[in-house]
């Protein structure tokens, strides 16, 4: 008798455990034909209802690649993107369930034909991989289910039409995702973009100009090759150009702006700047960034500099690029979000600036460095009012580096408002991109939890910031989308 209850109470939780282990499903509804260049609709289900966001993906190049991203909502998507560029003319694609940077479940794959225009009006919209028959994608093996039931009214705001992009996304990647940083690993990018859900549309990276470890000083030439990798992959180089030595210090009286201006390293400026020329594409060039501090030795406040000599020597260097060709450089102005009296005498003027920036971060209370929480309104809205009001009112603006801190607040609600208030309050930023860098003890990557990955991924699905469609971008200096 014991033992016959024991059985069936085994059995009868046994069978439960069991049901609650199976992973959940998700389905994809798709019309069989899109337009290249066109907005398309995805939608579907994830059974029973889980939290996280859906990653609409695409196979190419053997991979699946991350289209667009969107919220699970009690149990439903509804995606919008675009057909851009290298899209496959015969795509299959899935959409996958992402809790944090784990996959939780995918759907099965359906077919897509992608066209040079619009399907025509009079063929209404249907799943594909069914011969035209009304039915989903579903993980279960493909099999075919009913069409999901229309949401009754209120139930989910109508689809807006979405608009078009117009703001440059991306960020400067360490080597923590891979052992090696971008853009020397290009593995480092894929595996940020995985975890962001989107492709990037930039890539940043820096380099000092002279490596004087050892002596006679060895000088770094034009990164050829990263540029190549980072326009292959579809994205625009945004390079931070530095005018000192490393190892880095703020004091190296070897490179002082007076010596810029006096001419001390033309040779070698001229040289880097023909290299870029030979490159011939464009490129972002932030040079001598966040040059009213005292942690470089380009800031006028350190390494014996003078007021005025960095708008001089920025000049200066400016000069030099366009007598040897090199006009496919855009000159990107980014000091950081404080010192705001001195922008005005640091700005070398309209003609020698294509875009402004600004570097800001939350430090929060992280141990390595408590200067306290503060809100990306806080870090961002003075200085960006003094650029775009005062010193630089007709250039656009991109946000050079950002990141937040997990100490003090949440990172996660740090990073929704900052992409709640890019597009109303800061209309002038139409480029930005996360320090995905460990640095110093500080935990700026997006990975340092799984609330803060899912805040910037739901951010950055929205389609005004644009993928990788910019390997044959060919206009200097580069507009804002």
């Amino acid at each position: 008798m014991r033992l016959g209850v024991l059985v069936m109470a085994l059995a009868l939780f046994g069978g439960n455990a069991g049901a609650e282990a199976q992973p959940p499903r998700v389905s994809l509804t798709m019309p069989p034909e899109l337009a290249r260049e066109a907005p398309a609709l995805a939608t579907g289900r994830v059974t029973p209802p889980q939290s996280g966001r859906i990653l609409l993906q695409v196979r190419k190049a053997g991979a699946w690649r991350p289209v667009a991203t969107g919220k699970v909502r009690r149990g439903r998507f509804r995606i919008s993107f675009t057909p851009q560029g290298a899209f496959p003319s015969q795509a299959r694609m899935r959409a996958a369930l992402m809790q944090g940077r784990r996959q939780v479940a995918v759907s099965a794959v359906d077919r897509i034909r992608i066209g040079p225009s619009s399907p025509p009006a009079t063929q209404p919209p249907a799943p594909s991989g069914t011969g035209g028959q009304s039915s989903t994608a579903s993980s279960e093996g493909g099999q075919s289910t009913p069409p999901e039931e229309t949401p009754p009214p209120g139930e989910e705001p109508p689809l807006e039409e979405p608009p078009p992009g117009d703001a440059y996304w991306g960020a400067w990647i360490g080597s923590q995702l891979t052992g090696t940083a971008a853009p020397w690993d290009m593995n480092a990018v894929s595996e940020f973009e995985q975890m962001t859900g989107k492709p990037l549309s930039t890539i940043e990276f820096s380099s000092p100009w002279a490596d004087c470890s050892n002596s006679p000083c060895s000088y770094y030439t034009f990164p050829w090759d990263p540029f190549n990798s980072i326009r292959a992959y579809g994205a625009i180089p945004f390079f931070s150009w530095g005018s000192q030595a490393i190892p880095g210090s703020p004091t190296q009286p070897d490179f002082q702006l007076a010596d810029i201006v006096a001419g001390t390293y033309d040779s070698y400026i001229s040289a880097w700047a023909t290299r870029a020329a030979e490159w011939g594409h464009p490129f972002f060039l932030r040079f001598d960034w966040e040059m009213n501090g005292d942690w470089f030795p380009w800031g006028e406040g350190a390494n014996g500099n003078q007021p005025g000599e960095f708008a001089a020597a920025w000049r200066h260097v400016h000069e030099i690029f366009t007598s040897v060709g090199a006009t496919n450089a855009t000159w990107v102005w980014c000091p950081y979000v404080n010192h705001l009296n001195l922008y005005a005498s640091l700005y070398p003027g309209d003609s020698y600036v294509d875009w402004t920036c600004l570097d800001g971060y939350n430090w929060g209370t992280n141990p390595a460095a408590p200067y306290g929480w503060k809100t990306f309104d806080g870090l961002y809205s003075p200085a960006y009012a003094k650029v775009t009001e005062t010193v630089a009112p007709s250039k656009p603006m991109a946000i050079g580096e950002m990141a937040a801190s997990e100490y003090g607040g949440s990172k996660a609600a740090w990073i929704e408002e900052m992409f709640e208030a890019l597009p109303t309050r800061y209309p002038q930023i139409r480029a930005l991109l996360w320090f995905e860098t460990l640095s110093n003890g500080m935990d700026w990557p997006l990975e340092s939890s799984e609330s803060a990955t899912e805040a910037f991924a739901t951010g950055i699905g929205d389609s005004r910031y644009l993928g990788n469609e910019f390997g044959g971008i060919g206009s200097s200096p580069i507009p804002p989308p």
